[in-house]
């Protein structure tokens, strides 16, 4: 039986604003190998429980201007890979954390976000990743 707690299993993405995310992307590619799309790199590993499964983790520089991260006026966001997000942000609500939205349902997994104390937001993914494996594309190994 899988255990289905609600709670971070991983990191999911790094996001960092970018006065130039095109070349910060060509720097990265060239001088540290990333595998590079127009939305950044993403890292393959295996799930440790299921070693057949083909994770991914996303590595992106956004627009120095994005809106993405806000409210948060920080440089950075933090995608953390998540079980039973329904569970986990019903969890964190009766705790008191500031939920910033609804949690949003794509073919590549369920999102939701949150501040934490420091003012950072945070990205919580519950995700789908036979969806990117059947994509295809070139990862970061």
């Amino acid at each position: 039986m899988e255990n289905n707690e609600p709670k971070v299993t991983g990191i999911g993405g790094i996001f960092f604003r970018s006065k130039d995310p095109s070349s910060t992307r060509a720097w990265y590619a060239q001088h540290l190998g990333l595998a590079m799309t127009d939305y950044g790199s993403s890292f393959e590993f295996r799930n440790a429980h299921r070693p057949d499964e083909i994770n991914y983790l996303q590595w992106s520089a956004f627009e120095e201007t994005t809106d993405y991260f806000d409210p948060s006026e920080k440089e950075f966001m933090i995608n953390y890979r998540v079980q039973n997000i329904e569970a986990l942000v019903a969890k964190l609500k009766e705790e008191g954390v500031n939920v910033v939205d609804d949690i949003v349902e794509y073919d590549y997994g369920k999102f939701v976000h949150l501040m934490d104390p420091e003012g950072n937001k945070i990205e919580l993914w519950e995700p789908k990743d036979s969806v990117f494996t059947k994509m295809g594309g070139p990862t970061t190994k």
